[in-house]
């Protein structure tokens, strides 16, 4: 059981995370070792986590906080979860790396297989980047063709060729998202706005016979969370058909975790190649992609596209990961999540209401995200609609009260197996008191 400070109106001092935070600025640029880590978007500064168990992190000030963002996904089960910490001791005890096969590989492999129907056979990784890098490379190989289409708000890792932002218009080629990206290397990467139709028909016929694949998140969760419309997903599915142009699934956050098959076996939608990671490797580094056998064949040492990794199948990343998804493979798993999801939208709307607060609730399974803004969000400019410096009195409000939410209005928020009614019910008491202050 948390300590009762968790309920107090505020969490205790800060002080040895602040310290922490001094340090880390002088030997780590801005700190952190990912971005929003460092609260730029929210304000203030961050804390630093010094454990975590179930659906709790605590801090190095002796904090206890409601954790909504489970590892930015993996921890599925919440944290410190005894059979992925069994199995990471077990493996560790008889080494940490081979760079050598090892038979957690092949079974990693089967359960993916088993649970994912688009996939045939998978390639393990290091990261998500690393696989959707691949498969995007792996789309080109195939198809013998260069472009890929992306969609404005969904985040691929950060590869040089999938870190873009829209151009001026649907079509034109996108532009580096980022500073040290070369114009040159987006050039084949065409960027639409996400959920319409009209702009990808269109990119299409601006680029005959010249797009390799489309590449996207199913349910984007990199700018907040919002939802493909109905038959938007289907309407890919076609299109890509009819152009021989393949249809790449990064299920990086949703997959295993919208369902036991994905966001693919949720919305019915079978994709020709998927990206995965977080989940699968049970809180450690992984990434993996994977599809239909003649796509997948063309990789060395079979075909002409190379990829390769060092720690690529890492044992106590095959151990945490196949320990993460047999428990996830037991009947009722994924309904305990819905209902957990089901019952924190429904409390945080009702607070919305009679806060008389505009806020979006967008969510589906255990993934969620709340927007600011009087308007639906069905993509990135509805997204940016939302009152951001809102969000952030409401973050730090939360945090106040023990409830640690993702640190940027653009996040998705995640629900584990740990998260039971009383944590559900504490956040939405949080939420209430927040919002009738705002």
């Amino acid at each position: 059981m948390p300590s009762k400070r968790l309920y107090r109106l505020a969490v205790l001092s800060r002080a040895k995370s602040e310290q922490l935070f001094e340090q880390a600025l002088r030997w780590i640029p801005g700190g952190v070792n990912s971005p929003v880590r460092a609260f730029r978007a929210v304000g203030g500064k961050p804390f630093f986590a010094e454990s975590a168990k179930g659906a709790y992190v605590h801090d190095v000030d002796g904090n206890a906080y409601i954790d909504y963002v489970c590892t930015w996904g993996p921890a599925i089960h919440g944290h410190a979860f005894a059979p992925i910490i069994d199995a990471v001791k077990r493996t560790a005890d008889k080494g940490t790396s081979f760079g050598i096969p090892n038979a957690a590989e092949v079974e990693m492999a089967r359960l993916v297989r088993t649970a994912v129907s688009s996939v045939h056979k998978v390639r393990m990784c290091n990261s998500g980047t690393e696989a959707t890098m691949s498969a995007t490379r792996l789309a080109r190989g195939f198809t013998k063709r260069d472009k890929i289409i992306k969609f404005d708000g969904c985040y691929h890792g950060h590869a040089d060729s999938l870190l873009v932002k829209a151009g001026s218009g649907a079509l034109t080629f996108g532009t580096p998202d980022s500073a040290g990206v070369p114009a040159a290397f987006t050039q084949h990467t065409v960027v639409v706005p996400f959920n319409d139709e009209e702009a990808v028909k269109a990119a299409f016929a601006a680029n005959k016979n010249q797009i390799a694949g489309i590449i996207l998140e199913p349910v984007p969760g990199n700018a907040g969370l919002y939802l493909p419309r109905p038959g938007f997903l289907e309407f890919l599915r076609k299109i890509c058909d009819e152009h021989e142009s393949l249809l790449i699934f990064d299920e990086v956050m949703t997959g295993f975790r919208l369902a036991w098959g994905g966001a693919q076996q949720r919305y019915a939608i079978n994709p020709d190649l998927t990206c995965f990671g977080k989940i699968i490797g049970g809180g450690l580094p992984v990434g993996a992609f994977g599809g239909r056998v003649e796509i997948m064949d063309l990789l060395a040492p079979l075909g002409p596209v190379y990829q390769a990794g060092t720690l690529s199948g890492n044992p106590l990343a095959m151990a945490a990961g196949i320990a993460a998804l047999t428990e996830l493979s037991k009947p009722g798993t994924y309904e305990k999540l819905e209902e957990r999801g089901a019952a924190l939208e429904l409390g945080m709307k009702k607070a919305a209401a009679k806060a008389k607060q505009a806020v979006q609730f967008n969510r589906v399974g255990s993934m969620f995200c709340a927007y600011f803004t009087t308007q639906p969000v069905w993509n990135l400019a509805d997204a940016m609609t939302s009152d951001r410096e809102k969000f952030a009195k409401f973050f730090q409000e939360m945090l106040n009260r023990g409830v640690y939410l993702a640190p940027s209005q653009f996040e998705a928020g995640f629900i584990s197996l740990a998260h039971g009614d009383g944590e559900i019910d504490r956040t939405v008491a949080a939420a209430s008191e927040v919002l009738r202050s705002l």
